[in-house]
């Protein structure tokens, strides 16, 4: 390493989005902030993920909002006028990522390993962090803090909910209910699962004593999916999509007995609250994305998938399946198991 972090006085941080990335990112920040309690953080951040992020201690925030398009360039350069930061870690492959970093003055500019280092990265980064073979994203992120010299990297992660959002998540959720929280869509609607096997899960948890949430956001994809599931189930849902804010979600998350999603950012709210989540894996690889403390509890047919388009080839370990109707080949039998052993975990834990 060419400078020693244990002077460093500031740090930036660029990691805009989206939910379940700037989740991994909190958990690396927060390993950095154990060990420099005093280093000045800033973290330059999109509109979006900053309200679920915007009451963690400790931490400014410069939000680019890319609705602004090359506007928020701009606004990102006065907002950093006359600053000059220690170091910067660019932890955002895009290339949008890329210019708004010329934005951020720092004479430490680390990146990833040059595999990764992709849409320009590398070239406005003048140091790296260890290539990893098959890294789960958190563990990617968290080569950011090694390289910083930060040697406890367990994850962990301190949300701060404020008593306001948690009084709102104890009159849905009371002390020892047990309910299912399904977070049914992704940001594309091929990964989503079917809304009549949303359903039957949904019914399967009912029978089993279970009250059964349907969270999630205002997006009218969001809504329409909710709706058509409440249609094919026999049990009545309480649906919220669309109802909460993303921190009103989060204390949901951590108050409910297990959630199900597919590769979504709710999945790995839930994470972070400690509850168990069952992901629903067809396109993207759960071993490098899923839920990182549930990966056990994946449904997944990924290898099922990419065996079939890639016929004995070896892969980069980042692959996505591509498809259409590939989350048609989960099962609701597999789901209802996996169910069945996550409750039976939480009852445990309990």
């Amino acid at each position: 390493m060419t400078f020693d972090p244990s002077l460093m006085k500031s740090l930036c941080l660029l990691r805009l989005s989206a939910i379940g990335d700037v989740c991994h990112a909190v958990a690396m920040v927060q390993a950095i902030q154990r060990r420099y309690p005093d280093l000045a953080i800033t973290w330059v951040i999109g509109k979006v993920e900053y309200q679920l992020l915007k009451h963690l201690p400790g931490i400014e925030f410069v939000i680019f909002d890319k609705s602004q398009g090359f506007k928020a360039y701009g606004q990102l350069r006065r907002a950093l006028k006359g600053r000059h930061f220690d170091v910067l870690l660019h932890m955002q492959v895009a290339l949008r990522a890329t210019i708004a970093s010329l934005m951020i003055p720092a004479k430490v500019r680390i990146g990833f390993d040059r595999a990764r280092a992709k849409e320009g990265q590398w070239l406005v980064t003048n140091e790296r962090v260890d290539a990893l073979a098959t890294p789960h994203v958190l563990e990617g992120f968290m080569g950011f803090a090694r390289k910083l010299d930060v040697t406890e990297l367990s994850p962990s992660w301190d949300m701060h909910i404020p008593a306001a959002d948690e009084a709102f998540a104890k009159e849905l959720v009371a002390d020892g209910e047990m309910v299912l929280a399904i977070c049914a869509a992704a940001s594309k609607a091929e990964r989503n699962w079917l809304p009549e096997r949303y359903a039957a899960v949904a019914d399967y948890a009912v029978s089993k004593g279970y009250r059964v949430l349907l969270c999630g956001g205002p997006a009218q994809l969001e809504k329409d999916l909710a709706a058509a599931i409440e249609a094919n189930c026999s049990s009545k849902l309480t649906n919220l999509v669309g109802k909460t804010s993303l921190v009103q979600l989060l204390a949901l998350l951590k108050r409910v007995s297990v959630v199900i999603a597919p590769d979504t950012g709710p999945a790995h709210m839930a994470v972070t609250q400690g509850t168990p989540v069952i992901g629903l894996y067809a396109h993207s690889n759960p071993g490098r994305t899923g839920p990182y403390f549930s990966r056990e509890l994946t449904v997944s047919v990924y290898d099922q998938v990419i065996a079939e388009q890639y016929p004995n080839q070896q892969i980069p370990w980042g692959t996505r399946a591509k498809g259409a109707t590939l989350m048609e080949k989960i099962e609701v039998a597999d789901v209802c198991r996996m169910f069945d052993k996550a409750t039976d975990v939480a009852t445990q834990e309990v």
